[in-house]
């Protein structure tokens, strides 16, 4: 079961470096759900734009449900959006656990601009007087993140088409094509009022 739920998640997990689609440039877009009308799941932004994404076979969904940073321990693999302070040292805007087959890295990511998510094993959890601080290890670098208490912390699980509802919240990372139309093979939901924050 264990086994089964983490291949699973594996899939669920958004990563650049998975292809969506033979085609397209890889796009991420951040919303409501406006409605479904099959093939298309058409997508309010956060710019107020209506964009029909079209689900290709096998569309999967996953939800997000809370857990807090007191989960967070050595050993842990966690993915998390930062940003830079003036002192140059990464501040986390949300943080959320990844499964052991998802690839590590750090890039630049759009959730704020210049934001870049950092998907990393948990090396150390350090207590700081802003929140915590983790330290990080990737592709033989090291980085430490602090992640105020008040920084959204979450974990994937498996869902359905029942959360693919009118205002929800959605993230999916997608393909555009040449022709200027979006597909994607999975999304990931708003589950039990708990949103996707990357």
């Amino acid at each position: 079961m264990r086994s089964s739920l983490t291949g699973l998640l594996s899939v669920l997990v958004i990563l650049p470096a998975l292809a969506q689609a033979p085609d397209g440039s890889p796009t991420r877009i951040r919303g409501t759900v406006e409605r479904l009308d099959r093939p298309a799941l058409i997508v309010r932004t956060r710019s107020g734009q209506s964009v029909p994404v079209t689900m290709v076979t096998d569309f999967a969904v996953s939800g997000v449900v809370k857990r807090s940073l007191s989960d967070i321990k050595a050993g842990d693999y966690t993915a998390s959006t930062s940003v830079r302070g003036p002192d140059g040292k990464l501040q986390a805007l949300e943080v959320h656990f990844l499964p052991p087959s998802a690839n590590e890295g750090q890039f630049a990511w759009d959730l704020i601009p210049d934001s870049v998510m950092t998907n990393a094993t948990v090396a150390r959890v350090a207590a700081a007087p802003q929140g915590q601080v983790l330290k990080v290890t990737f592709m033989g670098q090291e980085a430490d993140i602090t992640v105020p208490p008040d920084v959204s912390v979450v974990a994937f699980v498996p869902g359905d088409m029942s959360l693919v509802k009118p205002g929800a919240a959605i993230f999916i990372f997608g393909r555009r094509h040449a022709d200027g139309s979006v597909s994607a093979i999975r999304a990931t939901l708003e589950k039990d009022g708990v949103k996707p924050p990357m």
